[in-house]
């Protein structure tokens, strides 16, 4: 028979064991966690490309929907205007339920939840009652007596024009982020006509209003009026995103007169992109992101963009 091996021995050997399992362990779920992020990113940098690349607001609603879905039980979308919530796009709900959410509205004044997340401009967390949601949106999306919802504002151009709705499991970071993504591009397909300076600008085709009989739009191809609108959709992107995004840079570069200075990286860049994917495919191109860098950054004051400012590409 063996001579045993002295208890502290194997109390060591045990301890030892039990560090590198758990270390193995460690190791494991640190690897796990790696891939789920990994996971989770790709997902939300499909979804905001998505996002970005939507023709119109039905396309762009669907687009959030989509991704919203990976992230809450239930999400829908309504836009905000002259004080009343209309329903846009709804998931997780039954078909006749869907459709009557499409022709839903609901005044503000009487869905506290909903109109505070459009006067904070900040998520909101509320109890799915009548009073805090309506009545119904309580019935249409099935909330039961004690449920919660979030409310995320879509919030750009010192606006909300549309809010994400979602409840059941859901995770807020997320769709927080994806909301944040999702208004710019939101606020640039939602936004009101151009104004009269935009429009007098010499020689640029003009979108966005029905053109006139004999105009320059009515002269392009149809392959070349798609590319003018996915160019002006581009530019409108980038100026929005710019005022969102550096809200302090745009306010100094108007109080200095000097816009294209204080935003000159984000400038450049969104000039040069426009170059090679617009001017390059379209030798009828005008140059949107001029247009829309002057209305939405400098108020249709060419002026503010700073006499180092290059001036529209040609």
């Amino acid at each position: 028979m063996l001579p045993s091996a002295p208890l502290p021995g194997i109390r060591q050997i045990l301890e030892n064991h039990a560090s590198q399992v758990s270390a193995e362990i460690e190791a494991l779920l640190a690897d796990a966690r790696r891939r789920d992020r990994s996971q989770v990113a790709g997902q939300l940098n499909q979804a905001v490309r998505r996002i970005r690349l939507a023709a119109d607001l039905d396309e762009m609603a669907a687009a959030l929907l989509d991704a919203s879905a990976g992230f809450a039980s239930g999400a829908a979308v309504l836009r905000a205007a002259a004080g009343v919530a209309r329903g846009v796009r709804i998931r997780g709900v039954s078909d006749p339920a869907a459709e009557k959410f499409a022709g839903l509205e609901i005044p503000l004044a009487a869905a506290a939840a909903l109109a505070g997340a459009v006067e904070t401009r900040d998520p909101v967390s509320a109890v799915t009652s009548p009073a805090e949601i309506s009545s119904q949106l309580t019935e249409i999306a099935g909330h039961a007596a004690g449920d919660r919802a979030w409310i995320f504002p879509l919030a750009a151009d010192d606006r909300v024009p549309a809010l994400l709705y979602c409840w059941g499991t859901v995770e807020i970071a997320a769709l927080e982020l994806l909301a944040q993504a999702a208004a710019p591009a939101w606020s640039a397909l939602d936004a009101p006509p151009k104004t009269a300076a935009a429009r007098a600008a010499a020689g640029l085709v003009q979108l966005g209003t029905p053109a006139a009989a004999g105009s320059a739009w009515d002269s392009l191809s149809p392959e070349e009026q798609k590319i003018h609108l996915r160019a002006q959709r581009f530019a409108r992107v980038e100026a929005a995103e710019m005022r969102l995004r550096q809200t302090e840079a745009v306010q100094a570069g108007r109080a200095q007169r000097d816009l294209y200075r204080t935003l000159r990286s984000s400038i450049d860049a969104a000039r040069d992109k426009f170059q090679r994917t617009y001017f390059a495919a379209c030798p009828t191109m005008v140059d949107y992101l001029h247009l829309e860098l002057v209305r939405t950054l400098a108020n249709d004051d060419a002026e503010l963009l700073g006499q180092d400012y290059p001036g529209p590409l040609v």
